[in-house]
Order: structure tokens, then C-alpha cells, then sequence
């Protein structure tokens, strides 16, 4: 199968094309981008990986040179962000294409709208799965796996790491490109956290204002407050599970950096910043900015003991109401991964390709993680694809279920 990997030089990518790479039924792989100097470095730092690569210079932006492209691909790696002003853009040329589709969107409203193209990648017998990352995308999965063991859903969250990692520098990295401009993910990350997010209330899809705390009762030991974020999760989990409760995406994150993130919010939402302006802020604070965070800080909760990167479900099983909790294991391998975004991100895209690939039977049209990716043999070749993540207590699959009978639900923003 050709590949075509748009935005393959970049962080996300390149990690999402090195693991393509060894995926049996890749014959070749297209590095494509508006920096062909980026794609040709990449395709040098790879080769002799085992399958032909070469460089492309491709501008999204360009219908014609898209269209060429993807025509020449049985099915695009799209890492091209931030989504909420490309991915539909890419996605319908890729259906027009009649070209498979997979990418790491985290924007909660081009999701939707990416979603609605349903029927015609139905039509154009194109499979489409959007949010194949870590969060949505490894959330997706380990929220499969926590409404699968309850008879009744009543409340579900998904919740990702920000400063609570044995690494935070790594994440500071991913704020900045190489150009010194503000990279894809850190604006993206200010479109999420100002405006409205979507939510699941009382079994409805609604949107209120991001960084709501919720705090959390998820196991035994296992408590804390973590904090809403715009992402696609509570979108897809209500078209797929359906929760008669809440549904929210959370950041694990410290007291001072949420305060921070609430400030950028509100300086966003009043006009004095773009996500822009905000992003190139949050990789270099202001003075007058952090001492506005120092003084909100003070009245905001912490992560306490939760899990950094987890899925939480509460309902009823046997008649009797329960919280399962669905993480991976925590391992050197884990915190590896979760440290590192790129890697995070980059090897699960891989791995849904995977899937893909082999015709493990992924029907047509558009779908979240969920619903069309297999959560038990994603999470056999995370294990397989990541050192050291299966440890002590796991199951093969290195993701541990956790069920503890409650007499409430875990949280309420």
C-alpha cells in the first residue's frame, strides 16, 4: 500500500513514519510538506528503514498539488494541524480522492463537521478514522474498554497529562517549531481552552466555558481534580456509547498551570490575544500574566493521586453501580511515552494504519477510534512498539481495568 505522509517532517509525523515503516503491506511511503529541505531530511534520516520514501513538496492550501498528490496514495497520514483550519480541507480531498484517511485531529468542532462527511466516504468507499493519537485516539480505546464492563453508562472522562509528567521539558519543546514560531499544537491548545468546549451533560451534548474543575474519585487510593479542555473525546463518546450522565476531556495538571492557562482564556476571549499570540505567550510567560496566575492559583484543587492518562467509567454492573477505571500501566516504558508527545501521538496514528493495512476489516465512511479500531490488538502492538510498557499487574496488552464499587459517580464539573 503507497502512503502518503502530509506534514511527515514534522514532529507528530515523523515519528508516525518511522513506525509505518515496519508495518508489513507498506510498499511506499510519500514524506509530503510545504518544506520540501524537511521532507528530503527526513526521508535521508530514514533510509535503509526497509521501504522506498521520497520527498514531496506539498502545500496543503494548493487543491491542485493536494489532489496530485493524494491520487498517487492508497491512504494519507494527515499530521498537517492545527485541524480546525485544515482537516476538512484534507478530508474531502482525500474522499474525492477515493483515498483512505487517518489523522491526529484534537479539535472538538472540525470533528463534527469531519463526522458529517460521512455518506460520501461511504460512497467514494473511503474509511476515514479521525483522532487516531493519544488523546482522542489511546483516550477513545481506554474509554471502549471502561464502558465495556458496565451494563448501564452513566458517566464517562478521559484525562491527559500536562505538567504532571516525570519530564517537563518535553513538553515545553513541542510549544515552539524549529522556525521559533508557535508550533500547531500549542495553537491548537489555545483554541481549546477559550470560547465554549463541548461536554456531555445529563446525556446531552452541550458547550460551556474550558477549565471547569471536576474533581474525582476513580479507585481505591485514587482521587483528585482535573480540569475540562476542548477536545473531540466527549463528542465521539456520546455518538458511540451513549453516558446518560457526564462526559468531559481533562488535563491532569498543577494548580499554577492552570491558573495560567485561565488567565491566557480569558485574555483570549476579551480580545487581547489571538491563539497566536497566546501560544507565543505560553512559551514565554509574562511577567504580569504569571502574577495574575500566582494570586488563582491559590483557590484552584490539584491532580492529588489521579492517574495521568486515563479512562474513567461509571454506571451500573450486576444490578450494582461501579467506577472502572481503564490506564495503562505505569512502567518506565508508559512514562516514556507519555513524556515524549510526538511518540505519544506519532505511534498510534501508525498503528491504526496498521489496521488499515492488512484489511482488518474497517468498513467505509468516517468514524472515531472507537468505533472502528480493534482496542485489544492496538494495545498488543503498543506493547509490542514501546520498551517496557507491559509491567507487573498488566495484562498483555499493558492496560490495566481497575473496578470499584461506588455509591455516586466520579465527578461533576
Amino acid at each position: 500500500m503507497r502512503i502518503l505522509a502530509l506534514g511527515g517532517p514534522g514532529a507528530m509525523g515523523a515519528v508516525a513514519v518511522r513506525v509505518a515503516a515496519g508495518i508489513p503491506g507498506v510498499t511506499e511511503i510519500v514524506v509530503a510538506d510545504r518544506r520540501p529541505e524537511a521532507a528530503r531530511e527526513l526521508v535521508h534520516r530514514l533510509a535503509g528503514s526497509g521501504v522506498p520514501m521520497r520527498p514531496l513538496r506539498v502545500d496543503v492550501t494548493d487543491a491542485a498539488a493536494l489532489r496530485a498528490a493524494l491520487e498517487d496514495a492508497d491512504a494519507v497520514l494527515n499530521t498537517v494541524g492545527p485541524y480546525y483550519r485544515f482537516g476538512m480541507t484534507v478530508l474531502r480531498a482525500a474522499i474525492a480522492a477515493g483515498t483512505h484517511y487517518l489523522d491526529i485531529c484534537d479539535d472538538w468542532e472540525p470533528t463534527r463537521r469531519m463526522l458529517g462527511l460521512d455518506r460520501e466516504a461511504r460512497a467514494a468507499g473511503v474509511c476515514a478514522v479521525v483522532g487516531m493519537g493519544a488523546s482522542p485516539g489511546v483516550s477513545n480505546l481506554l474509554a471502549a474498554r471502561a464502558a465495556g464492563r458496565l451494563d448501564h453508562l452513566q458517566d464517562l472522562y478521559t484525562a491527559w497529562p500536562v505538567d504532571v509528567s516525570s519530564d517537563r521539558s518535553r513538553g515545553d519543546e513541542q510549544l515552539v517549531d524549529p522556525d521559533g514560531r508557535p508550533s500547531a499544537a500549542a495553537v491548537h491548545w489555545m483554541e481549546q481552552i477559550s470560547g465554549k468546549a463541548a461536554v456531555v451533560s445529563e446525556g446531552r451534548l452541550v458547550h460551556r466555558r474550558p477549565l471547569l474543575p471536576v474533581t474525582l474519585t476513580v479507585a481505591e487510593g485514587r482521587s483528585g481534580t482535573a480540569y475540562t479542555v476542548g477536545h473531540p473525546e466527549p463528542v465521539t463518546l456520546h455518538r458511540s456509547f451513549r453516558p446518560a450522565g457526564e462526559s468531559a476531556n481533562l488535563m491532569v495538571v498543577t494548580p499554577g498551570t492552570a491558573a495560567y492557562l485561565d488567565v491566557l482564556r480569558r485574555d483570549i476571549d476579551a480580545g487581547r490575544l489571538t491563539n497566536e499570540t497566546a501560544a507565543a505567550d505560553l512559551s514565554k510567560p509574562s511577567v504580569s500574566r504569571a502574577l495574575r496566575a500566582a494570586v488563582g492559583a491559590m483557590s484552584l484543587k490539584g491532580p492529588g493521586t489521579l492517574p495521568p492518562f486515563f479512562a474513567a467509567a461509571t454506571g451500573t454492573l450486576d444490578g450494582r453501580p461501579v467506577t472502572v477505571l481503564a490506564r495503562l500501566a505505569e512502567t518506565p516504558g508508559t512514562a516514556a511515552l507519555t513524556d515524549d508527545m510526538a511518540e505519544a501521538t506519532g505511534i498510534p496514528l501508525a498503528l491504526g494504519l496498521a489496521q488499515l493495512v492488512d484489511g482488518a476489516g474497517l468498513p467505509p465512511g468516517v468514524h472515531p477510534p472507537e468505533a472502528v479500531i480493534d482496542p485489544g490488538r492496538f494495545f498488543r502492538d503498543l506493547v509490542r512498539r514501546v520498551p517496557g510498557l507491559g509491567g507487573d499487574g498488566a495484562r498483555p496488552d499493558g492496560v490495566i481495568v481497575e473496578l470499584t464499587p461506588t455509591g455516586r459517580a466520579p465527578g461533576r464539573p
